[in-house]
C-alpha cells in the first residue's frame, strides 16, 4: 500500500478523501492508503480520516505522496516542501502561478527522482473522451469556448487567466500548441463583474 496525505479540504480535497476511502474495485486507488489530511482549519476527523499537522505529514516515513488541493497561490510552496521531504506530489491545476516556478518544480522533482503530476480530472471523463474522438482528424477553422463562474479572489487564485486554465488545457490537448494573438479584460467593480476574452491561433494558423 502507498501512504497518502491530502493537503487542503475544500471541494477538491474532500472529493479526494472520499475517493481514497472508497476506491472503485480493481482501480489503482485500491493500492493507496489515506493516512490523514492537513488543513489550516481544525476538523479533528472527517469520516474516518484523521487530521494531522503539516510537520507530521512531511516527517512521516509511512507517507510516500501528497495530494495538494489548496488554493492556487499556495501550490508552489506546498509542492516544494513535500518534494524536499522526499514525497511524490499530485497537485490540482495549476501547479504554480508562473511558468518559471513550474519549470523549477519539474526540475526539482527530477533531481529528487519523484513524480510530480498535475491533475486535470476533466480530461479523464467519458464526455471529454467522446469530444476528443469527434475532433480527431478534423481541421479547426474557427471556434468559441465560453464559460462562466463566480468572481474569484485574485489574492488566492492568481490572475483571472488561471481560473480558465482548465479550458486552455482542453484546447491544447484537442488542437496542439496555441499562440495568444490578443487578450482583453473588462471589469465592472460596482456589479462585481469581470470578463476576460482571449484569442488563440493553432500551429497551422
Amino acid at each position: 500500500m502507498f501512504g497518502i496525505v491530502v493537503v487542503g479540504v475544500g471541494i477538491a480535497g474532500l472529493a479526494r478523501i472520499r475517493d481514497l476511502m472508497n476506491p472503485m474495485p480493481s482501480s489503482p486507488s485500491e493500492h493507496l492508503k489515506l493516512l490523514g489530511f492537513v488543513s489550516r482549519r481544525s476538523f479533528g476527523n472527517i469520516n474516518e480520516a484523521k487530521q494531522i499537522s503539516l510537520e507530521d505529514a512531511l516527517r512521516s516515513k509511512e507517507i510516500q505522496a501528497a495530494f495538494v488541493s489548496t488554493e492556487n497561490k499556495s501550490h508552489e510552496e506546498t509542492i516544494r516542501m513535500f518534494l524536499e521531504a522526499g514525497k511524490h506530489v499530485l497537485v490540482e491545476y495549476p501547479m504554480a502561478l508562473s511558468a518559471k516556478a513550474a519549470h523549477e518544480l519539474w526540475e526539482m522533482a527530477e533531481q529528487k527522482d519523484k513524480v510530480l503530476h498535475v491533475e486535470h480530472i476533466e480530461l479523464l471523463t467519458e464526455e471529454y473522451k467522446q469530444l476528443k474522438k469527434e475532433v480527431t482528424g478534423k481541421d479547426l477553422v474557427k471556434g468559441t469556448l465560453h464559460f462562466t463562474g463566480s468572481v474569484l479572489d485574485e489574492n488566492k487564485t492568481g490572475f483571472p487567466a488561471f481560473s480558465g486554465i482548465a479550458r486552455l488545457t482542453w484546447l491544447i490537448d484537442l488542437f496542439g500548441d496555441l499562440t495568444v494573438t490578443s487578450a482583453t479584460r473588462e471589469k465592472q467593480k460596482d456589479k462585481n463583474y469581470s470578463r476576460m476574452t482571449v484569442h488563440f491561433q493553432t500551429a497551422n494558423k
